[in-house]
């Protein structure tokens, strides 16, 4: 989960390469304001990045995110690990 309040679900770009979760967004905002006697105007960009790198038993193609009250919530499923047969070591 990650708060990141102030942005839209549209705004978000969620990728998967090479085992790294890459989540990123961005927004541009202008305002413009005209009077009689001037013009203002206001720029504002906000931008983020973060690249995690999955565990090997995470299913990739079974990601889903939510995005609800500032809350990103990205589910990642895992794949059935096999336990691995018990072994006895003999010592020499």
């Amino acid at each position: 989960e990650m708060a990141v309040p102030g942005f839209n679900k549209d705004d978000f770009k969620i990728t998967i390469d090479d085992g790294a979760l890459t989540v990123s967004a961005e927004v541009n905002t202008e305002t413009k304001e005209e009077d009689e006697n001037y013009t203002r105007q206001e720029f504002s960009c906000s931008s983020f990045t973060r690249t995690f790198n999955l565990p090997e038993n995470v299913k990739e193609d079974d990601i889903s995110a939510t995005y609800t009250d500032g809350l990103l919530k990205i589910d990642l499923k895992k794949t059935e690990k096999q336990a691995a047969p018990k072994k006895e070591i003999k010592i020499s």
